[in-house]
């Protein structure tokens, strides 16, 4: 069992970055290129977004995030803030007031980023959209926190021709946009009509 402070003095000297957990550390593995290039995408999608909208900016994998009520300490793929940024008690690099986190799914982390990661975050405040995009096909969720503090699936899109809206920024991403450039793109297209 690790204390935070012997995780985030380990983490900070370390070349891979790993996630802690009520006092365990968890190595993170490494991206294959499709999921690299959809997270990639998902990041200059936000970034046009946010250059109009001065009050919230986005951060990508290299940005650690800390959920005091529960301990977790974890590196979303993309991350966005709005107003200044709130840091760990512990640590001055670490922020803990994102309001939309965005997790590009991958075989390895499919179930954990939709179940236990996904209750996790519903424990950060501030925390407004919960943005889940699939690595392998176009598969993306948008789940909304409502005012009575539940939940919702607020937006999906399953083909490269919709499109799905994080309200919190006010932006209409594109799928076929979220999806440029991966391998076997072309598998992923709807069937041509004749």
């Amino acid at each position: 069992m690790y204390s935070e402070e012997e995780y985030l003095r380990l983490e900070n000297d370390a070349f891979e970055k790993s996630e802690y957990f009520q006092g365990q550390i968890f190595k993170m593995a490494g991206a294959a290129p499709n999921h690299n290039r959809v997270k990639e995408n998902v990041s200059i999608e936000v970034g046009i977004v946010l250059k109009k909208n001065k009050s919230c900016r986005s951060s990508s994998s290299d940005q650690r995030i800390h959920i005091p009520a529960n301990s977790l300490y974890t590196y979303p793929d993309v991350l966005i803030v709005c107003g200044p940024n709130k840091f760990s008690k512990l640590d001055r690099i670490t922020i803990t007031n994102p309001f939309v986190i965005i997790e590009v799914l991958s075989p390895s982390t499919a179930e954990y980023d939709r179940s236990l990661k996904f209750r996790l975050y519903r424990d950060i405040e501030t925390l407004q959209e919960y943005v889940t995009i699939d690595s392998r096909k176009p598969d993306a969720q948008v789940f909304r926190r409502m005012p009575d503090n539940q939940w919702i699936v607020a937006d999906d899109a399953f083909s490269l021709t919709e499109s799905i809206t994080i309200q919190t920024i006010g932006a209409t991403l594109q799928m076929a946009d979220l999806y440029d450039g991966i391998e076997n793109v072309s598998s992923l297209l709807p069937p041509v009509e004749e």
